[in-house]
């Protein structure tokens, strides 16, 4: 696979990131919700993020919340 190809499903609000065609041989959950898929060989083929809405939201939130301290403080 050339190109990275990315899925999101919306019944299952899951958002899954696959960076090669192979095989999944395995998966690592590196947070909860969030997986890494990999191969035979144990290099990283795809991720999947499940309620991917409310993962991109906190992470947004966060990612404000903390600009706007930065700002406050200057």
């Amino acid at each position: 696979m050339n190109d990275p190809k990315l899925s999101y499903f919306e019944k299952e609000d899951i958002l899954h990131l696959a960076i090669s065609d192979e095989k999944e041989f395995g998966s690592v959950e590196v947070s909860p919700n969030i997986t890494a898929e990999l191969n035979e060989q144990g290099d990283l083929i795809g991720i999947e993020i499940i309620g991917t809405s409310a993962f991109l939201r906190d992470s947004i939130l966060e990612s404000t919340q903390a600009k706007l301290l930065q700002l406050s403080k200057k």
